[in-house]
């Protein structure tokens, strides 16, 4: 599904049949959706932006998407007797704590004011998916997307960032962040369509703090040694957000994706072996 030229033109490529329709348009949706006879949705819908630093402007766009453009479509879902839904949902905007979160833990809706709005739009998410009992639910809990056309590629907006030094370490960096392959985040997205429903963290081996991973990240691009600043140097010129992803963020266990799913996601490239 998809409302733009560009996105059918890619899915046609791939051999998919394009449903060209908006998220906002739900009659629309809903007859899209009966006349493909589907017997699961995937909804991954999103408005990111192409760089992290326009995320506080695309923060409103992109939560209206994901809950009146996916309300339509989980209701159209509903209508259309769709026997199983799954939903894109977070992995690193976890309830701040000791050790790995697994499954049973909530997201982190009393945080900094961006974190907690992020938080509380997954938390609406997978409230909803979970409140139709004929349909069985699926929430992914997707770490940080790395590999191609990604911002954590050798050719996305974040490595351009690190290369320009716009990255620093805050603090000590003890932030734990949870990453995935982009591949391996659509193999596991493809064993749930089959697998028990429920909640699945679908993040890597490698649940690792700034002060590790983003040094080994500007090695791997050649980039110089990431400066470092100290919390109250940040909050004078970025704000708290950046200063909770880089303090706070709490990594993820994939025991259970692993367990069920028959997950094996390949260590993040950037760190040693």
């Amino acid at each position: 599904m998809t409302h733009s030229d560009a996105g059918a033109e890619k899915l046609s490529k791939a051999g998919a049949a394009v449903a060209r329709v908006s998220a906002f348009d739900a009659p629309v949706l809903e007859e899209a959706l009966r006349s493909s006879s589907a017997e699961a949705v995937i909804d991954e819908l999103t408005a990111l932006p192409k760089r992290p630093s326009d995320l506080a402007a695309a923060g409103p766009g992109d939560r209206k998407l994901r809950l009146e453009g996916g309300g339509n479509l989980f209701r159209a879902a509903q209508a259309a007797g769709v026997r199983r839904y799954l939903q894109q949902a977070t992995g690193f905007f976890l309830k701040a704590g000791s050790g790995l979160a697994d499954e049973s833990e909530s997201l982190a809706v009393d945080a900094t004011p961006g974190v907690a709005a992020s938080a509380r739009t997954y938390t609406e998410l997978e409230k909803r998916l979970f409140s139709a009992p004929a349909m069985e639910g699926v929430a992914l809990r997707y770490g940080f997307f790395y590999g191609p056309n990604t911002w954590y590629d050798r050719d996305g907006a974040s490595a351009d960032d690190v290369r320009q030094q716009q990255t620093p370490i805050i603090g000590r960096g003890e932030g734990a962040w949870s990453w995935i392959h982009i591949e391996d985040a659509a193999l596991a997205t493809v064993a749930a369509l089959t697998a028990p429903a429920g909640v699945y963290n679908i993040v890597d081996d490698d649940p690792s703090p700034i002060h590790v991973w983003l040094p080994a990240f500007a090695r791997f691009l050649g980039a110089s040694v990431p400066p470092h600043v100290t919390q109250e140097q940040a909050r004078g010129s970025v704000g708290e957000e950046p200063i909770y992803y880089q303090t706070r963020l709490r990594g993820a266990s994939n025991r259970k994706a692993k367990q069920i799913l028959n997950f094996r996601p390949r260590r993040l490239e950037w760190l040693n072996p």
